[in-house]
């Protein structure tokens, strides 16, 4: 065997982790139990999964994973005849870490205040690597089912890895753990089993802890969704969370139901407290388990749709069979109205909690990006999600409903009017504002990148179209100002001037009453994507041609007055109108078109002023 091991190097990054979870967890350390008992449990159902369509990978006999602690040799070993790695997937699972949040992970762990640290391991998915805070040396003997060939991997997390062939009976995994001398209080049966009732009670395989020879149970193993609401303690409904969630956060609201009628099935779901460091991670199904008649069938039913992703949990159902295939799932009857089902009932607990501002506020902080994707992609809750939004506003402190906006809308105002753009302190000092701020017309401020794309989908709310204040020209006559204002200017010869000299760079110079304090802004024609679409498209490689918005002047302001009286006396204003232009940009957060030229004109008329 000896000259078949292979050595294998972690990466730096890992290698850091490693060291992280060894010592930054310290005080914690009891939850490598739960996380190694985790890992078995999900593997012995996989195993009953993959056993349906391969009948050659049934169990034999009872599936249990059995803890066997052996203070002689202060060794550790947990054993499950669940579906087994092969050595490829020993070397993907174990000896890489290949995910985008590590550097963000061992940032975190290491800045961390004690209390919050032991939410992060299980947040970023590496409970495995926890066994190394008990363990100076952890050994993992695995056999795939459906392979004869067994593989052990090694590490004393330190930087690198073995690989080596062995042997097993039969499939599933062996971890052995050489416990470190200050961990010996982890081969105290009666610790094991305390650990476990811990954090493991609901797992429904039976879970053994060897004690003077014979193997005594461990677990309760009662699948807790079944259970009467009135039997389960808000610490067991915490501890299954966990489970579930991998995370180690309370959560924010807990959906436990059973549901009769044409299709009949028990869900507990949970919402959770605190957003994920890696929410979405390039993901976008929800993982929701899916049961039938207690046994896990699969975490890729998309019980919900992504936009509820966030959601994690069991739905158990009988109207299923057991023998029912990922492709079979698709076109299943029941299945469709489960989910119509599950769905309606999460977005009835957001409905009822967004009662509450101050509570749904969190919710909202963490997850109502993920949220607006359903005004985006799902047409049939298209307004019902659009009443779970929130935004921030010219006119209000804080966040606000599409409802709320609604009812303080003036009786002359036909439109809800947004402004999207990357930050939402920007925008609220934002040119673009000026003429809507002065009739007292409230605009909703849109910060995230996905605000650009689903007002074109959701296009109205209770009736009231949603504008976007950049794209078009927006009529202001029906809400006046009501202070004086200094009297327009006479355009007729400077728009053209401004028309030619620009014809290149812009579709349109025309008069704007959407303007107070600045001389120019611009906006993106009617047809077109609004000011912030072509941001993200230019970003994002896909401009759709040239820029060439709308320039709008704003014919009270004093240089415009001037310039017009430049115009009048056949002056050429070619320099004024690139100026213009620029300063437009700049004002809109984007760059000038010449930032070198512009610099050259913004000095010469300083210095012409002089």
């Amino acid at each position: 065997m000896s000259e078949a091991l292979e050595r294998h190097e972690f990466g730096a990054e890992v290698g850091r982790l490693l060291d992280l979870v060894v010592h930054a967890l310290y005080s914690e350390r009891e939850i490598f139990l739960r996380e190694l008992v985790a890992n078995a449990a999900d593997a012995v159902d996989r195993r009953r999964f993959e056993a349906l369509t391969t009948p050659a990978l049934m169990l034999e006999g009872e599936a249990r994973l059995r803890i066997v602690p052996d203070k002689a040799a202060r060794t550790l070993t947990l054993s499950d005849p669940g579906i087994g790695m092969s050595k490829a997937e020993l070397v993907q699972h174990l000896g890489t870490i290949a995910r985008s949040g590590t550097l963000a992970f061992a940032k975190s762990l290491a800045e961390a205040p004690a209390a919050e640290k032991p939410s992060l391991i299980g947040q970023f998915g590496v409970g495995f690597y926890s066994a190394f805070m008990v363990a100076e040396r952890v050994e993992v003997t695995s056999r795939r089912a459906g392979e004869a060939e067994a593989w052990v991997w090694a590490s004393e997390g330190r930087g690198d890895y073995t690989l080596a062939p062995a042997s097993r009976d039969a499939a599933g995994t062996d971890i052995v753990l050489h416990m470190k001398a200050d961990a010996e209080e982890f081969l105290d049966p009666w610790r094991l089993q305390s650990i476990i009732r811990k954090w493991a009670d609901h797992i429904t395989i039976p879970i053994t802890v060897a004690r003077d020879g014979k193997d005594e149970p461990a677990n309760e193993g009662t699948a807790l969704w079944r259970k009467p609401k009135s039997e389960i303690s808000e610490e067991s409904y915490t501890e299954f969370y966990r489970h579930v969630a991998h995370s180690f956060d309370k959560p924010w609201a807990t959906l436990h139901w059973r549901a009769e009628g044409t299709v009949e099935f028990t869900a507990l779901l949970f919402i959770p407290g605190m957003k994920p460091f890696q929410a979405v991670e390039g993901e976008r199904e929800s993982r929701v388990r899916l049961h039938v008649r207690r046994m896990f069938i699969t975490d890729e039913a998309a019980l919900l749709p992504p936009w509820l992703r966030f959601v994690h949990g069991v739905v158990d159902t009988e109207d299923l069979p057991l023998n029912v295939s990922r492709e079979m799932l698709q076109a299943t009857p029941a299945l469709a109205r489960i989910r119509k089902a599950v769905t309606n009932r999460v977005l009835s607990e957001l409905k009822t909690r967004a009662k509450d501002a101050e509570a749904y506020q969190g919710f909202w902080e963490n997850f109502g990006p993920i949220l607006k994707e359903g005004i985006w992609e799902d047409a049939e809750h298209r307004q019902e999600v659009a009443a779970l939004l929130r935004f921030r506003s010219s006119a209000v402190e804080g966040w606000t409903s599409l409802a709320d906006y609604v009812a303080r809308m003036k009786p002359e105002q036909e439109a809800i009017y947004i402004l999207a753009g990357d930050d939402a302190a920007a925008l609220a000092k934002s040119p673009q504002l000026e003429g809507f701020r002065a009739r007292g017309v409230e605009v909703l401020l849109l910060a995230d990148q996905l605000d650009a794309f689903w007002p074109e989908r959701l296009d109205s709310f209770e009736g009231k179209p949603i504008r976007s204040i950049t794209q078009g020209t927006v009529d202001l006559s029906k809400l006046p100002l009501d202070a004086a204002q200094e009297a327009a200017a006479d355009l007729s010869a400077l728009l053209p001037k401004l028309q030619e000299a620009l014809k290149d760079d812009v579709t349109e110079v025309q008069a704007t009453d959407r303007l107070v304090d600045s001389a120019v802004v611009l906006s993106a024609g009617a047809d077109g994507p609004d000011l912030q679409m072509q941001r993200l498209l230019r970003r994002a490689g896909r401009a759709l041609g040239p820029d060439r918005a709308v320039l709008q002047i704003n014919p009270r302001h004093r240089l415009i007055h001037r310039l017009a009286a430049r115009a009048a006396a056949g002056e050429d204003l070619a320099e004024a109108a690139g100026l213009l232009l620029d300063l437009a940009r700049v004002q809109d957060g984007d760059a000038p078109r010449d930032p070198a030229a512009f610099a050259r004109r913004v000095a010469g008329a300083l210095a012409a002023e002089g």
